[in-house]
């Protein structure tokens, strides 16, 4: 029973750091964004970035095409 005089003030002392520790986290983005990075290393592309896209040139479908 004197255990108990120590564990429940200590558990809540406990308590308490985690949730600080948790909004400590969530206040400085550490949750923003999970997989944006992951993502932006797989679609790396190789030109520069204040280089523009090149423009896409259409392909003629088969409705246009003469024979």
């Amino acid at each position: 029973m004197e255990s108990l005089y120590l564990l429940i003030p200590l558990s809540v002392v406990l308590v308490f750091l985690i949730g600080v520790a948790f909004w400590w986290s969530v206040r400085s983005g550490q949750f923003d964004d999970m997989e944006g990075p992951a993502y932006r290393i797989l679609m790396d592309d190789d030109r520069p970035r204040n280089e523009p896209a090149a423009p896409q040139q259409k392909t003629p479908s088969a409705a246009t095409v003469d024979d």
